[in-house]
This record gives structure tokens, C-alpha cells and sequence, in this order.
């Protein structure tokens, strides 16, 4: 982890193929596909977390999940406070891959202006989640318990319906509450 931020370093994705959008969520549902490119939208280029510490989730998502550093910078132009609606903001951040994937975690941390803590309890409507495949969730799921990761599911779940049917599942907090769901897929699932 560096402790010098960079100011300058872009993150591009490579491109990458969607899967269909299915109509009502249940498998080999396919009737609202579309492609990817339906108005106007490419591709996915990062999935952005505002956290309260950047030094404290990169100590989570590069030290304890093993996440890849791609940039760290700073932004405080004034065309960062105008995108994000908080003119004179300066914006920490962070852009991160996880292993073996093309998707990008944006850390965020606001500096600069009021921030609140939100209730990042699941149900509530705002809040997200990530999701990463494991191989042997039970055995990632005690190495982070034992390095004092917040758990939400009190064990390891085997799902008996649905896309996880087969595989293991489990939610745990990261060190603002965001939910992270680890998921070993099952044995014919390349999830």
C-alpha cells in the first residue's frame, strides 16, 4: 500500500461480455435481454464505495482480501466537486481489483465536507453489496472471523434453491458496514 497518492493515473477496463438480463430473475429467463450496448451503455468501469478511512478499507481490501492497488490519487479540482454535487470536496480514492477479475472497486473517502454514517443494514433501500467467488468459502470465511472481520450471517449457508443451489454462501461487513458476500459456487457452477 503506498502511502504517496497519485494524481494523474487512469483505470480503464478492458472490455468485457455482459451476461442477458433475465425478466423476472429465475434462471433461463431471457425475454428483456438486451445487448450491450442498449442506449448507449458499454460496459460496466468501476463500482465506487464512499468509506469514512481510505487508509482503513485499503488495510481491509488489499491487506485482508488481497485486492490488487491500481491507483491511489487524490482529486480536488473543481470539476470533482461539481460531478459529485459537494463544490470544494477533495476526494481520496482509491481504484482496486479483486483477483483474477476485470471489475474495479472505487474507495472513495469525501474530505472536506459534512459527512454522515448511513445504517448500511441490508434490507435498507440504498444500501449494496459486492460479491466474490471463493473456492472453499468456510476456510476464507474463519480466516477473516480470526482477523476480526464483522460477520452479518452467523454461519456459512448452503442455499437449497435458486442460482447458489448446490454451493455456500455467507455476508460479512466491511469496516464501514458495506456487505460482502462470499460465495463458493456449486461444484458444476463456473459462477
Amino acid at each position: 500500500m503506498s502511502d504517496t497518492p497519485e494524481r494523474d493515473t487512469a483505470v480503464s477496463n478492458p472490455p468485457v461480455s455482459n451476461p442477458p438480463v433475465s425478466g423476472d430473475g429465475r434462471e433461463g429467463d431471457h425475454r428483456h435481454s438486451r445487448p450491450s450496448t442498449a442506449d448507449g451503455i458499454l460496459r460496466m468501469h468501476h463500482v465506487g464505495i464512499q468509506v469514512a478511512d481510505l487508509d482503513r478499507s485499503l488495510a481491509f481490501y488489499e491487506g485482508i482480501l488481497g485486492f490488487e492497488v491500481i491507483t491511489r490519487q487524490v482529486r480536488d479540482e473543481a470539476y470533482a466537486g461539481e460531478v459529485v454535487g459537494y463544490p470544494g470536496v477533495a476526494l481520496h480514492l482509491a481504484h482496486l481489483r479483486p483477483p483474477n477479475s476485470s471489475v474495479v472497486i472505487e474507495l472513495t473517502e469525501y474530505r472536506g465536507v459534512p459527512r454522515a454514517p448511513v445504517d448500511t443494514s441490508t434490507a435498507n433501500p440504498g444500501t449494496a453489496h459486492t460479491c466474490y467467488v471463493v473456492d472453499d468459502v468456510e476456510a476464507v470465511h474463519a480466516r477473516l472471523l480470526a482477523a476480526g472481520v464483522r460477520p452479518v450471517s452467523r454461519a456459512v449457508v448452503a442455499p437449497d434453491a435458486g442460482i447458489a443451489k448446490g454451493g455456500k454462501v455467507v455476508y460479512i461487513q466491511d469496516p464501514d458496514g458495506v456487505r460482502v458476500e462470499l460465495l463458493q459456487p456449486p461444484p458444476s457452477s463456473s459462477s
